[in-house]
């Protein structure tokens, strides 16, 4: 296990800091009467794990089901990347014992491993209603909450683990992380370099350090550092991934493209390779957008315009603002948010229970044609459930829905919200794919495509195609907000879309950067947003122009379309 681990063993096994109304033994609930039992508790208080873990294996295998015994055959699995095989065996020591902490805590730090952060929030947060002062958990818990998009809720997280324990390691590289994702470099670094001088080398605080170079203008420092850890064999594929893609972009600042895009390169094939299993198969992201274009060609137009519906009582107004990833949309919904009178909520997944009846096979379109108000009624009350469960007060304001992918669902918003506008962002499509090959998402099937040119710039395609077949039954509430002309026009582009929406100026909305990072925004945006606005990503495809020759083609046709210059 390598030694940037913060003692994770400790921390599956509830070791770490014990609150007192709820002793976290090593060993859980009291043991049977059992000779294996007693020699799994020698090889424990021995610290042998690995000993621990096979003789509690061999116990499973004799009839010995215990929480302990589980919770340690699952870190044998673990320590062996069986972690379906632990999620298993740790759900049976829950199932067990409903209250055992350390299996518990253990099971979420699991799933956390297999990426399916929900359920490891669940899991967590049921570890820190029981024992409140057991730092690792309210650390992992962070984790999950920062991985899920809810930035501000993971600081609180880090920031109650480190107050319970303030050398933890995972607490402190999580909010160090938190704030080099948001602009404040000389905060992370203060945190990353204790997290070092604890345990050197740690990646996430080394990444840290080198983001705070960059900004700092130390480029040649953060490309030593970050070159030394990609060299460092503990790596797994998703660590060196990201150093990788750091490090293009400390290459990029240096103008040394060539090498930048190489850095880039190695960045999307580490994932690609490490996401495969999940994402490489087919039908893909791609296939099912192609697959939906085929539908809608067969569907009339007239079959998208609804006949309206009210908004929630006290709701102004509703806005959906979508186009693509990296598009501007994230710079459009703050300067939104810092208007009074509007409630902007930052990528969820409000549609969730309207895509589930309706979108999860491009087929259902023809039954989403010709659904009935009995039908789509309760979606939207669902909507309206998940906004508030989300956090989102909306009364008396116009509620600004941000997603870059809703564009996928515009037959979606089509049916069930025939009167809400629409803020369609759109950039140089050249400027939109590179800048997507060169930003690290959050995997998904989506993200996956992302990661080669031809794959980022299919996707592009085939979201703009979305739009376009749509566009004839939402043009009258579409307004669309050319990013570079926000960039260079900001009163008058901005004054444009409060009219449109039929909101009041305020020079508020000029000072959108100082509330960044109040808001604790979860797209790769964050920093750059927080200092203010900047022409610096215009244009950029230029730079890149040999290496983005595998996508140019498959982008010409919007380009031309949407009035950019060729050139």
């Amino acid at each position: 296990m390598p030694p940037w681990k913060v003692g994770q063993i400790s921390v599956k096994l509830g070791g770490l800091t014990p609150a007192p109304t709820a002793p976290l033994s090593p060993l859980g609930s009291p043991p049977p009467p059992n000779p294996a039992f007693a020699e799994i508790r020698a090889a424990v208080e021995a610290r042998d794990f690995a000993r621990a873990g096979e003789l509690a294996e061999r116990a499973l295998a004799a009839g010995l089901e215990h929480p302990v015994v589980l919770n340690l055959a699952a870190l044998k699995c673990e320590t062996e990347e069986r972690f379906d095989d632990a999620v298993a065996l740790l759900e049976r020591a829950v199932a067990l014992a409903p209250d055992d902490v350390a299996a518990r805590n253990a099971l979420g730090l699991c799933l956390t491993r297999l990426e399916r952060y929900p359920e490891a929030l669940a899991q967590f947060d049921r570890v820190v209603a029981t024992a409140p002062d057991f730092a690792g958990a309210h650390s992992a818990r962070g984790g999950a909450l920062e991985a899920i998009g809810r930035l501000t809720d993971a600081g609180s997280a880090f920031r109650r683990a480190i107050a319970l324990q303030p050398d933890n390691l995972g607490a402190l590289s999580g909010l160090a992380n938190l704030m080099s994702r948001r602009g404040a470099h000389a905060e992370a670094r203060v945190m990353a370099m204790q997290v070092l001088a604890a345990q050197p080398d740690f990646p996430d605080a080394v990444n840290v350090l080198a983001a705070a170079d960059l900004a700092e203008g130390a480029a040649p420092a953060a490309q030593a550092r970050l070159e030394a850890l990609i060299a460092d064999p503990r790596l797994n594929a998703q660590q060196r991934a990201l150093a990788q893609g750091l490090l293009g972009d400390v290459l990029d600042a240096q103008d040394k493209v060539p090498e930048a895009f190489t850095a880039y390169a190695a960045c999307n094939m580490g994932l690609w390779r490490a996401y495969a299993k999940s994402f490489g198969g087919k039908p893909g992201a791609l296939d099912f957008a192609q697959a939906m274009i085929a539908r809608l060609d067969e569907i009339p137009t007239a079959a998208w315009r609804g006949a309206g519906e009210p908004l929630p009582s006290g709701v102004k107004g509703h806005v959906f603002l979508l186009g693509f990833w990296r598009s501007g949309t994230t710079l459009l919904e703050q300067v939104l948010a810092s208007h009074p009178d509007v409630e902007a909520l930052e990528e969820r997944d409000t549609l969730a229970t309207a895509t589930r009846a309706y979108l999860s096979s491009p087929d259902d379109l023809h039954r989403l044609a010709e659904a009935g108000e009995s039908e789509l009624t309760p979606l939207r009350e669902a909507y309206w459930a998940r906004v508030r469960d989300e956090g989102a007060d909306v009364r008396g304001k116009v509620f600004v829905d941000k997603h870059p992918l809703n564009t996928l669902r515009l037959p979606l918003i089509a049916r069930l919200f025939p009167d809400a506008k629409i803020l369609f962002a759109r950039r140089d499509p050249r400027d939109v794919v590179l800048s997507c090959y060169r930003r690290r998402f959050a995997m998904s099937g989506p993200a996956y495509q992302l990661l080669t040119l031809p794959g980022a710039a299919g996707y592009y395609d085939a979201a703009m195609q979305i739009a376009e077949r749509m566009a004839p039954a939402l043009a009258a509430q579409t307004h669309v907000v050319r990013h570079e002309a926000l960039i260079s026009d900001f009163d008058r582009v901005v004054g444009e879309v409060c009219g449109f929406l039929g909101l009041g100026w305020t020079d508020a909305m000029r000072e959108f950067a100082a509330r960044t990072q109040d808001r604790g925004i979860a797209t790769p945006s964050a920093a750059q947003l927080a200092g203010g606005l900047s022409a610096e990503g215009v244009g950029q495809w230029r730079r890149y122009r040999q290496q983005m020759a595998p996508a140019l083609p498959k982008l010409a046709a919007w380009v031309e379309r949407f009035g950019y210059d060729a050139q």
